[in-house]
């Protein structure tokens, strides 16, 4: 029986050299193969390990400030308020032997000074818009003396209302616990925008010997405009 030629019969040296390159050909398939999931195992456990890290974490790992959140000073000082807005301003009378400067520093309008012994701190202060509201100023001056703050129920309840010719004034007296007792008296109004807080803290003795002056002081306010 014949056997069919084939080329690798019919020319042999060709057989032998293409066997070997198959062979290579052969190896090279799974080795690319191999390197292929190798690459995709990679870019997968990077695609992860990028996935896990929050997207609002700083590059040292704390927690970025959420949008529109106050940042803090790197000095750590509170930044001044706002200024009060234009519009009429307060005026008011002094009695005897009181005096008064302007400013005082921070929010102040101005430093009042009775002519009495003891600690005593006597402020004209505006702030623009409601300054937070009654309620929250009321109980941060509660606060400054260690007195638990107060509901809305009890806020009325302890409002004393002054007519004076800048509008009514809602005044309030408060005095702390313990053995050393601090007191404050302390009047609010809104005019033409702002808020304005007429206020006297100290000792209580103190407090309560300035106390009518201060009084008088709050029932002659009256726009600066009127005089």
């Amino acid at each position: 029986m014949r056997v069919p030629a084939s080329e690798d019969f019919l020319n042999p040296s060709i057989s032998r050299q293409e066997t070997p390159a198959r062979l290579r050909v052969g190896r090279f398939i799974p080795l690319a193969g191999l390197v292929a999931v190798v690459a995709l195992s990679a870019c997968r456990g990077e695609e992860i390990a990028h996935y896990r890290v929050p997207k609002s974490s700083t590059s040292d790992g704390s927690a970025a400030p959420s949008p529109g959140s106050p940042v803090m000073p790197a000095s750590g000082q509170v930044p001044a308020p706002p200024p009060p807005v234009e519009g009429s301003r307060l005026a008011w009378t002094l009695p005897p032997r009181w005096t008064e400067s302007a400013g005082g520093g921070g929010m102040r309008y101005a430093t009042l000074v009775a002519p009495v012994a003891g600690r005593l701190d006597v402020s004209v202060t505006a702030l623009p818009g409601e300054a937070g509201g009654e309620l929250a100023n009321v109980n941060r001056w509660r606060n400054q003396i260690g007195l638990p703050p107060l509901d809305a129920g009890a806020l009325t309840a302890a409002r004393a209302a002054v007519k004076t010719k800048a509008g009514t004034v809602s005044v309030y007296d408060f005095t702390s616990e313990g053995g050393t007792k601090s007191r404050v008296i302390a009047g609010l109004t809104v005019l033409d925008g702002n808020t304005w807080f007429v206020k006297m803290t100290g000792d209580a003795g103190a407090v309560g010997v300035a106390r009518k002056d201060f009084l008088r002081i709050v029932e002659s306010l009256r726009r600066e405009a009127n005089e």
